[in-house]
C-alpha cells in the first residue's frame, strides 16, 4: 500500500505573487506555521537542496530532514521529494498553479510510502497530511491575500 493526497486552495492574489512567496524557501518559516528554520545546502539553477526542520511536537520531538526542490515556472509546477526520507520509504511533492478567476489556484498532490516499523502507516499519515495540508494552505492564503492588499495600498494612485 502507499499513500496519495490531493489539496488545492483558491488564492486571490496573482499568481507571481503566490509564486515567489511559496518558493522563497528562506522565508518558509514566516510561510508555515509548522516550519521552524530552512537550511539552503545547495543551489544549482532550478534545483534546491535544503533542510527543513520543525518546531517541536506534541511529544517535545524536533522532527527534520533533507528535501530536493524543482521548481519549472513556465509549467507553473514544483516537483519535491525527501533526500532523507526518515520514516518514509519516499516522499514526493507535486505543486501545481494556476492563475482563475479571482486569483489563483494552488495544488500539492503527495505521494508516499511509510517504511515497515514506522510511528505511523499510510492511512494515518494519509489522514495527517489531509489534516495537516488544510491548516498549512489557509494560513499560507492568509499570509499572501495580506500582503497583496499591502503591496496594492501602498501603490501610487493614478
Amino acid at each position: 500500500m502507499s499513500g496519495h493526497t490531493e489539496n488545492d486552495i483558491t488564492i486571490a492574489a496573482p499568481l507571481d505573487l503566490v509564486w515567489d512567496m511559496t518558493n522563497d524557501l528562506e522565508n518558509w518559516p514566516h510561510l508555515f506555521s509548522e516550519y521552524a528554520s530552512v537550511e539552503v545546502v545547495e543551489r544549482q539553477g532550478d534545483r534546491t537542496t535544503f533542510r527543513l526542520t520543525m518546531h517541536p511536537d506534541e511529544n517535545g520531538t524536533v522532527w527534520s530532514w533533507v528535501s530536493e526542490r524543482v521548481v519549472d515556472r513556465a509549467s507553473r509546477s514544483v516537483r519535491a521529494r525527501r533526500v532523507e526520507t526518515g520514516p518514509f520509504a519516499h516522499m514526493d511533492i507535486h505543486w501545481k498553479y494556476a492563475e482563475i478567476p479571482g486569483g489563483t489556484s494552488m495544488h500539492w498532490t503527495q505521494d508516499f510510502a511509510m517504511k515497515p516499523g514506522a510511528p505511523i502507516d499510510d492511512k494515518g499519515m494519509t489522514e495527517h497530511i489531509n489534516r495537516n495540508s488544510r491548516i498549512q494552505m489557509e494560513l499560507i492564503r492568509d499570509r499572501i491575500e495580506q500582503r497583496d492588499r499591502e503591496i496594492r495600498s501602498a501603490a501610487p494612485v493614478n
